[in-house]
């Protein structure tokens, strides 16, 4: 009998001699198996919720047990900055020139022409399906809400939060350019948001203004009670320093809710003083960080026929290593901003290790997909393994990280409470009828 039919005929069953990385197990009477911090072990599920963990081979097991043969077992990933709004139009709106100026022209053009409230919804809820399949929990979304445009895509992305709630939770921020929160339509976007119950957001870019920007856009979330996420500094300009700003306003402020910037590019071509500054006053706001490696890599220093020579990603190791949280996330999927992806978080970790050098020794990376991006969000009950939560796992083959790393892990089996899932992909020709529509 497979592992898949053993456990969806059980309600009660054991997951034996099992790797898990120690920083996913909320759990302290074990001692690592291997150098890479994998601790071998056997959970028991019943009625969809872990109600057992032990050192492997410790008990005598009484219920039907699968033995995963020291296979890999992560909580479900947690996908902390997509933009499923746009995502899957790559080919009737390419980025030819795969800079960042003309991704954003070639996506203002795209929902000029075609976003209407059945493109938005399907395209997000295509993104939904692959991230679902993949063994993603929980998602925030960044959503372009300039003008008539908020009400557009904040109705859709309510619609899809209320029917995918029991599969992944959905989180919404608004995306505008920060000199909006100064208008008439910025206040009341700021307000549709709390209406909404989303986190206030916006791109933070070096502008003369950008310090009454700043200001206004706290006093807002203050007033509200509201979330902040930012986009700042993606570029490669060791002059914008607008992470710093960022976190010099919220101390100013003593603002308390949670601040999340995104890229932070910049930060990784800067002068070492700055970069120590800057750090500095990020772990003084409590900012959580999250790097964009896929799309960053794909838009930085892009030159026609010349050879890129830097990686885009921001200094994750010198901000880790002061105890600011750090993750990664998806950001883009083909879409004029990264022409590939998948909403795989497993290829986010993947690509980042690479990117990043977050190898040897893996420490505790893997959290930055599962448990560092669950906290920030408020999920305390996802992307961690412990006894009393929900049997939501993705199982892998691959025992060691090495082996992890290296394909594909397309035959992983996704549990959600305890139960497998299908994990069959949505196929791209389901979007043919909205997305070809420039093809000859």
């Amino acid at each position: 009998m497979s592992i898949l039919s053993q456990i969806s005929l059980s309600d009660r069953y054991w997951l034996k001699n099992a790797h898990i990385p120690f920083c996913l197990l909320d759990h302290s009477q074990f001692t690592p198996h291997t150098r890479e911090g994998l601790w071998r072990v056997d959970l028991e599920i019943s009625q969809g919720k872990i109600v057992s963990i032990v050192p492997s081979g410790s008990t005598i097991i009484e219920n039907p047990s699968v033995d995963l043969k020291k296979g890999i077992v992560f909580p479900g990933f947690v996908d902390i900055h997509t933009h499923l709004d746009k995502g899957h139009v790559w080919e009737r709106s390419p980025n030819l020139e795969g800079t960042f100026d003309t991704a954003l022209t070639t996506i203002q053009k795209d929902a000029q022409q075609f976003w209407q409230p059945e493109d938005v919804y399907r395209r997000m809820e295509f993104g939904l399906k692959c991230s679902y399949a993949h063994g993603t929990t929980a998602i925030r979304t960044h959503l372009d809400s300039f003008g008539s445009q908020a009400d557009l895509v904040f109705d859709v992305f309510k619609t899809l939060q209320t029917q995918w709630q029991e599969k992944i939770i959905l989180q919404a921020v608004c995306l505008v350019s920060l000199d909006y929160f100064l208008t008439d339509e910025g206040v009341k976007l700021a307000d549709k948001v709390a209406d909404y119950g989303g986190i206030l957001g916006g791109v933070a870019y070096m502008n003369p203004d950008i310090d009454r920007q700043l200001d206004q856009v706290f006093i807002l979330a203050k007033e509200r009670n509201l979330d902040l996420d930012f986009h700042v500094d993606e570029n490669g300009d060791p002059d914008s320093i607008c992470l710093q700003k960022v976190a010099k306003t919220a101390i100013k402020y003593q603002f308390k809710n949670q601040i999340i910037c995104g890229h932070c590019c910049s930060l990784a071509v800067q002068p070492p003083e700055s970069v120590n500054q800057t750090i500095e006053l990020v772990k003084q706001a409590n900012i959580g960080i999250v790097s964009l490696p896929m799309c960053n890599l794909y838009l930085q220093d892009r030159t026609p026929k010349q050879t890129p020579y830097w990686r885009g990603v921001t200094q994750v190791h010198e901000l880790k290593k002061q105890g600011i949280p750090v993750t990664f996330a998806s950001d883009n999927c083909r879409d004029p901003f990264y022409g590939f992806g998948d909403h795989d978080g497993l290829e986010v970790l993947k690509e980042s290790v690479r990117i990043a050098h977050l190898d040897t020794p893996y420490s505790d990376w893997c959290s930055s997909v599962t448990k560092t991006p669950a906290t920030l969000m408020g999920l305390s009950n996802l992307g961690r393994i412990a006894v009393g939560l929900s049997a939501d796992l993705i199982l892998f083959k691959a025992r060691y990280f090495s082996e992890l790393l290296s394909r594909p892990q397309s035959d992983r089996l996704v549990l959600r409470h305890g139960k497998s899932i299908d994990t069959t992909l949505p196929d791209y020709s389901e979007l043919d009828d909205l997305i070809l529509v420039n093809k000859e």
